[in-house]
């Protein structure tokens, strides 16, 4: 969450159980470097206590309008004044019928409507409560508010001890959309298409050839494309990753998913997206040969048997093949894994395959290339510019490559 860091976060806690939640959403928030003050209802300090929230803010808690203690008579202005972002967690039936129609009568409710800037709401409460008519009104005003992201609640197991819709999201998830909140979309309505992973070519029913990547690199693209409000389409080999999904109310912003095996499966759903596509990222480490013949049953050491032969045969090469298909009005970005004359290599692949950048990353440098968090990348492209970058995490190299390749 590399976005946040330096950025000052307002936490509005109003009075529910969820409320034993959020001293860990303030830690998230402060290890991603966020500096974070927190504003609270009465009622709220009847699940977690001024002291733990100050503890982990490190600033006092803002809960009383008329208290002596405030640092200013009118925290509720100064505070948003301070704030880049507020978020209200957990948001009640009660908080939210309020805010909806403008009535501030405690210190979260007044600070809230000083607010102008982005706010994030994650409301929580019992499902019958959030299925009320007045609640559901509520929501959908305060979705259509142009600085609000409005979090949908979460199904599974409540407080009352029935099952239904009425959760807070989880901590983690409204973190992440506190960076999405906060991400200018300079990628809105692009669509782009971005592949990972490795692929698997099938050698018998128990054995593939396959390589060492990861998918991080690729999903932490995916990921940083959907937060500046792009429609993303990530075809992945098998990972152990997840996909970066907003629960938004009525909505969710999330990346598509297309998990494939093969080399042939990856071209395939690439082929199918690419047309649409105003973007594409080929960053998956896709297998150059495959199996000629697969067993149907498992291949067998034979007694005395020493080595083994197989036939190999090429796959589709995606890069080219999309590459000559490639409109003027298309990017096409390729990657570039090499173990000698890397630049050389790189360059000779962008101008075979028609791309318009290649991001170029070497096994001999360490802490770059498969299975780490890190990486260090050099951007080249078919104009003869080149870009070199130190080792950094991959979450930010995914920026600096979005930065350097598909924005103007």
């Amino acid at each position: 969450m590399t976005t946040l860091s330096g950025k000052h976060i307002l936490v509005g806690v109003s009075g529910g159980i969820a409320a034993y939640k959020i001293p860990e959403l303030v830690r998230l928030l402060k290890k991603a470097g966020a500096d974070v003050q927190v504003t609270t209802t009465k009622n709220a300090l009847e699940f977690v206590t001024s002291l733990t929230l100050q503890t982990v803010s490190g600033h006092k808690v803002y809960s009383d309008v008329f208290a002596a203690i405030n640092e200013h008579s009118t925290e509720h202005i100064s505070l948003p004044d301070w704030a880049d972002l507020m978020v209200i967690a957990p948001a009640t039936a009660n908080v939210i019928n309020k805010i909806a129609h403008g009535i501030a009568d405690d210190a979260l409710t007044t600070t809230f409507c000083a607010m102008r800037k982005p706010v994030v709401i994650a409301p929580a409460m019992n499902d019958k409560m959030y299925l009320s008519p007045a609640t559901q009104a509520s929501l959908q005003t305060l979705s259509e508010w142009e600085n609000i992201t409005l979090l949908d609640c979460a199904s599974g197991e409540l407080a009352c001890g029935t099952t239904g819709r009425g959760r807070m999201q989880e901590v983690n998830i409204i973190a992440e959309t506190i960076e999405y909140a906060l991400t200018e979309k300079k990628l809105q309505n692009k669509q782009i298409l971005i592949t990972a992973g490795p692929t698997q070519e099938q050698l018998d029913p128990v054995r593939y050839i396959s390589n060492y990547s990861t998918g991080k690199m690729g999903y932490a693209l995916a990921r940083a494309c959907l937060m500046q409000g792009a429609d993303v389409s990530l075809v992945s080999g098998p990972t152990n990753l997840q996909v970066l999904s907003i629960p938004l109310f009525l909505q969710e912003k999330q990346v598509h998913l297309y998990n494939v095996c093969s080399a042939q499966e990856m071209y395939l759903s690439c082929e199918t997206i690419f047309p649409k596509a105003d973007i594409t990222i080929l960053c998956a480490a896709v297998a150059d040969f495959t199996p000629t013949n697969i067993a149907d049953k498992k291949i067998k050491k034979e007694s005395g048997q020493t080595e083994m032969t197989l036939s190999l045969s090429t796959t589709v090469d995606i890069a080219a093949t999309l590459g000559a298909k490639k409109r003027d009005n298309q990017i096409v970005v390729g990657f570039a894994l090499e173990t000698d004359h890397e630049k050389e290599h790189a360059l000779a692949k962008m101008q075979k395959k028609n791309l318009n950048f290649i991001v170029l990353n070497s096994l001999r440098d360490s802490g770059a290339g498969f299975g780490h968090d890190t990486n260090k990348v050099t951007i080249l492209s078919n104009d003869g510019e080149e870009k070199n970058f130190p080792l950094m995490s991959k979450e930010e190299v995914a920026q600096i490559i979005v930065s350097h390749t598909l924005l103007p």
